[in-house]
């Protein structure tokens, strides 16, 4: 059957040395059940929140091992409901390239390794927008990548895949915004700059 849900949102469950670690929730939009938008916070409610990290805790507890977890969780409300969970980093946690000074891979490799992994700062509102392609080619090429970065706090992730058959996601623009809408819009104008020749 169907959830009815308000959103869905990505919890990063870091199970490392010293106990469970969370990063603030993301938010995302799918297409086709592909990301295409994260951003973080998503904004929800206290008791949402807690109920999401309840799940959480209790999803990977039960899994046991140490790394980083991607739980998806649909909320209604103050209704949470578990979706999946991906015992690795999470393509909806890209945006943790820039929302956090330590980013979902760093989080992995320092859970996995027994490395300390301190209070996670945020930095801010922050977004990320896949640079998507569409076609075939064994010869790819970037451009316009200099009006891509012209906004301040905007960065681009390109994945260096050397193929394209059909629709392939070649990358992400990420940005901190005043709001989330403002990172979100610039995340998205900033992944539409990039031109990819095939």
């Amino acid at each position: 059957g169907f959830v009815d849900f308000d959103y869905e949102i990505t919890l990063l469950t870091i199970r490392h040395v010293n106990g469970t670690a969370f990063c603030e929730p993301i938010g995302h939009k799918q297409i086709n059940g592909d990301y295409r938008e994260s951003w973080q916070p998503q904004a929800m409610s206290d008791k949402a929140k807690k109920e999401s990290i309840h799940i959480a805790q209790t999803i990977t507890d039960s899994l046991g091992g140490w790394g980083l977890f991607g739980v998806e969780l649909f909320i209604k409300g103050n209704e949470v409901y578990f979706s999946e969970v991906s015992p690795r980093p999470h393509d909806t946690g890209l945006v943790t390239l820039i929302s956090q000074d330590l980013s979902e891979f760093a989080l992995h490799a320092r859970a996995i390794l027994g490395l300390p992994i301190p209070a996670i700062r945020q930095f801010g509102y922050s977004a990320s927008s896949v640079i998507l392609v569409d076609g075939e080619s064994e010869q790819v090429e970037f451009g316009n990548l200099e009006n891509a970065l012209l906004e301040p706090d905007t960065q681009l992730r390109l994945f260096g895949k050397p193929k394209v058959k059909t629709q392939r996601r070649m990358g992400v623009a990420l940005a901190l915004g005043g709001s989330i809408e403002e990172a979100r819009e610039k995340a998205k104008h900033s992944s539409k700059a990039v031109t990819i020749n095939l």
